[in-house]
């Protein structure tokens, strides 16, 4: 699963934009800003998800999903949830 925001984050780590994340997932950039516009999981077309995470991985980017450990170890940010206004 990928989101919205971790797809935002991971251009901004690799100083790209819409248009070229497109190109790199062999996607049209409308998909890509409909993917991007997602608050929580992306929904969609299974292949055109798999392209996004295979783009951003040959790129260099290893998306971590909620409550993962980091793989290959490297430098990054990860989303805490915020605490609650109880």
């Amino acid at each position: 699963m990928i989101t919205g925001p971790q797809m935002r984050a991971a251009r901004s780590l690799l100083g790209i934009d819409q248009k070229t994340l497109a190109e790199l997932a062999g996607l049209s950039v409308p998909t890509v800003q409909r993917m991007e516009a997602s608050s929580g999981n992306v929904r969609g077309v299974v292949d055109s998800l798999t392209k996004v995470v295979a783009a951003f991985e040959f790129a260099g980017v290893e998306l971590i999903g909620e409550g993962t450990a980091s793989t290959t170890g490297g430098r990054g940010v990860r989303l805490k949830i915020p605490p609650s206004k109880n």
